[in-house]
């Protein structure tokens, strides 16, 4: 126990962070791979099955805001107890980690039965793409318990350093899912062809498979965290602790199903594939996006852990390397995005209408991918201090007070390309907010700690 609870107090920083957050890289790029492969396969159903897999995005995107975000605070309160050497707070949080994601489930359940139709309807009056996509998200929706476990077991291991195992986990996950997708979608091996439904029921197969391996792992090799059902009650103290970190957190991802469904409003204004470029971009910026979310999972028990340890170099120079190396993989990615857009988009069997609208899309939104690395970065550290509503406040004046207003007010000049203009200047907006918000928290909180 005690070299594992020690090792982000005592291993140079760099290393320690490269060997915690190449895991998560890996393992993300992995998720990101079979969220391409889904829409690829997808694309070859036709146009109509893209389009309803883009529009589901706000819902599956909120599933994500809930057990990630519920996933930061858990793992937040469980590396600082862990710095702290307060083991009996360690393992009230992971029992209590276990029921919220019960309830996270129940949550979205009842919005898979009740919610999914209204959603689509509210978008487009497209029959054809509102049966594709009530099929796609209801099978998400109602079998998302898998996520759910699989995220919280993930954090559980992630908050001792244990990241490795995660890597496995996912990998499996999204192996499963891979193999699916084409069967499910298409109907091989004997089984019924499902279409766009097909790759909902490969998706939570692969989450449901994977929250198993997670829930066995955790009990064979993370000994600092122990799960006790018998006489188990829900901790309100421990509850509150999480939420605090992680409620702003759910909030500013949650944000982003809102500006999605706007945006989709707004470009399906212009027409449907426009729509499905917007969606298409996602699953391609996800693939660069990823490893940067990776590398912020490898982050923040390393910071966190170090405050609890009341250690302020290693804080900071965990927080120096990890905007650097965001702000290298994110210029990767605009290289990529600027030299091979079309080539990106016929993956999808873009037509020559979707290749006319997404080539200069894909170019114009990756010019601030450097920025929202940097941005990226500083939000996991506020939340990492303990300090998530700062995340919140730039989260929601990026979304909801630039890119929304911004996109809409362009689609007035009547020309779709303008539109993707709205999310360079909103990532502008965010890089001075984050920044000045970092200063903050460095004279309140990081510079205290004994050096």
């Amino acid at each position: 126990m005690e070299t594992a609870e020690n090792k982000m107090g005592i291993v140079p920083v760099n290393r320690l962070l490269i060997s915690m957050s190449l895991p998560m890289m890996l393992s993300m790029l992995v998720q990101a791979l079979y969220n391409i492969v889904d829409s690829v396969y997808v694309a070859r159903v036709g146009e109509s099955a893209l389009t309803a897999v883009s529009l589901a995005f706000p819902v599956q995107n909120l599933m994500i805001a809930v057990s990630v975000g519920t996933g930061v605070g858990v793992n937040a309160l469980l590396s600082k107890s862990l710095g702290e050497k307060n083991f009996e707070k360690v393992n009230r949080t992971a029992n209590n980690a276990v029921f919220l994601a019960g309830m996270s489930y129940l949550f979205m359940l009842l919005l898979g039965i009740f919610g999914v139709g209204i959603f689509y309807r509210s978008q487009t009056d497209d029959l054809q793409i509102i049966n594709y996509g009530i099929a796609y998200t209801r099978i998400c929706c109602c079998c998302s318990f898998g996520i759910f476990l699989q995220v919280t077991m993930e954090r559980l291991l992630q908050s001792t350093g244990r990241t490795f195992y995660t890597m496995i986990i996912q990998g499996t996950g999204a192996i499963i899912n891979i193999i699916l997708d084409p069967i499910l979608i298409f109907g091989l091996l004997g089984f019924p062809r499902m279409e766009a439904a097909g790759a909902a029921a490969a998706t939570v197969a692969g989450q449901i498979a994977a929250s198993v391996l997670a829930v066995i792992i955790n009990q064979k090799v993370n000994k600092e965290v122990r799960l006790q059902r018998k006489g188990f009650r829900p901790d309100l103290a421990t509850i509150g602790q999480i939420y605090k970190v992680g409620v702003p957190s759910i909030i500013m991802q949650s944000i982003a199903s809102v500006m999605t469904y706007g945006m989709n409003l707004i470009l399906m204004a212009f027409t449907s594939t426009a729509t499905a470029v917007f969606g298409v971009y996602f699953k391609l910026q996800s693939f660069v996006f990823m490893p940067v979310f990776g590398l912020n999972n490898g982050m923040i028990p390393i910071i966190a852990y170090n405050y609890g340890a009341n250690s302020r170099e290693r804080v900071v120079r965990t927080i120096r390397y990890s905007v650097i190396y965001a702000m290298l993989i994110m210029a990767v990615g605009t290289v990529v995005f600027h030299v091979f857009p079309a080539d990106l988009l016929r993956m999808f069997k873009a037509s020559d209408v979707m290749l006319q609208l997404g080539v200069p899309a894909l170019r114009i939104i990756s010019v601030s991918f450097v920025i929202a690395g940097y941005c990226i970065v500083c939000g996991s550290v506020f939340q990492a201090l303990g300090n998530g509503v700062y995340s919140l406040m730039v989260s929601i004046a990026r979304q909801l007070f630039v890119l929304l207003p911004v996109a809409y007010l362009l689609a007035q000049l009547g020309n779709v390309n303008y539109v993707w203009w709205s999310f360079p200047i909103a990532e502008v907006a965010s890089l001075l907010m984050s920044t000045i918000f970092l200063i903050r928290i460095y004279k309140k909180i990081i510079v205290r700690l004994r050096a």
